[in-house]
């Protein structure tokens, strides 16, 4: 699909600068530009490449000045960063702009299923289940019986969805992940070892939330394990049973959150981060990479880091003792020796 400047202009709200004829096909970065393509320049680090490069159209700030010729036609826009950003939305719903029930596609004659949908190969959708409007369900994935989707939500290539869970509006789930598997939880039971405890509540996940690939969010034991509305998880992460997160908490790779803990709205945490069950952490809270939290933080918008972790600044502090450990014992050494001489 081609758009001409013109089209784009109109779109970015922008001014063209050059031939207003040409038309592009796909996007490119600035510094591998190609005939036919559309580019941005935000980064004053990249202002190099738009003397040479072969994109057919430049994104530029409005208050960008030029100092050598340039071939390529500019689009002048408030900000090239956020009109750049912008197309980039419009392409990925052209290009996910799938529609159709495939006939190797399985859906259930208890199912609904809401309108404009797509299913693709092998494709399962279960009794009862409630599939809404809008709804792309890429090939291989299974949703269980009496599922509940929302409208315009995607579920990626290979995500199973366990029966009883509900899923909202204008979500994304990507490949691999596996929404309602069994919350790890065991009796001992003497000679008998560890007897299973049946796992009969189900995950609720809102509106707007994305979860990356591989992901693993646990039914919980009663109730609902719960992901609250925006929230958003990278790849590799783990909810187990019973787990709340709030609102348009941001969780970065291999976080691993362990049962009944809840986590406040606005809450960011880095990449390995892992918490122990049954804790509160407060609103707005910051965790950094690799930090193991043991206990709950009540206090809203503190930063915490370390294994266990406390205090961001009160650890940096302390890291510069941890680091000169070694030194400091051989000081201490040297003194201990010193004494006995005397003595």
């Amino acid at each position: 699909m081609q758009f001409s400047a013109q089209q784009i202009a109109g779109i970015l709200n922008g001014s063209i600068e050059g031939n207003q004829d040409v038309s592009v096909s796909t996007l490119s970065k600035i510094e591998e530009g190609k005939p036919g393509s559309i580019s941005f320049l935000a980064n004053p680090a990249y202002t190099q490449y738009i003397y040479n490069t072969n994109a057919t159209l430049v994104i530029v700030n409005s208050d960008f000045v030029a100092t050598a010729p340039i071939s390529a036609t500019l689009i002048r826009v408030e900000s090239a960063a956020a009109a750049f950003a912008k197309l980039l939305e419009m392409y990925n719903q052209v290009k996910l702009n799938k529609t159709g029930v495939s006939k190797q596609a399985y859906i259930a004659e208890s199912a609904t299923i809401g309108e404009n949908i797509y299913a693709g190969e092998f494709a399962v959708v279960s009794d009862n289940a409630r599939i809404g409007n809008n709804v792309k369900i890429y090939p291989q994935v299974y949703v269980g019986d009496n599922v509940v989707i929302g409208d315009n939500t995607t579920l990626f290539a290979g995500v199973k969805i366990y029966s009883d869970c509900v899923v909202g509006s204008n979500c994304i789930i990507h490949s691999g992940t596996v929404i309602g598997s069994d919350g790890f939880r065991f009796e001992p039971q003497n000679a008998e070892g560890q007897r299973k405890v049946p796992q009969i509540g189900n995950v609720v996940i809102e509106d707007d939330v994305e979860i990356g690939a591989n992901c693993a969010i646990d039914r919980a034991t009663l109730g609902s394990t719960i992901l609250r509305k925006g929230v958003k998880f990278d790849n590799l992460i783990h909810i187990a049973h019973n787990v709340e997160v709030g609102e348009n908490s941001y969780l970065a790779a291999c976080n691993v959150i362990a049962g009944s803990t809840k986590i406040g709205k606005n809450c960011m945490f880095s990449g390995q981060v892992g918490i122990v069950g049954h804790l509160q952490i407060a609103d707005n809270t910051i965790i950094t990479a690799q930090s193991g939290i043991s206990k709950s933080i009540t206090k809203a918008g503190e930063v915490y880091m370390g294994s266990p972790a406390f205090d961001a600044n009160r650890y940096r502090k302390a890291y510069i003792h941890f680091r000169n450990l070694d030194n400091l014992a051989q000081r201490i050494s040297v003194l201990e020796r010193n004494k006995q001489t005397e003595e």
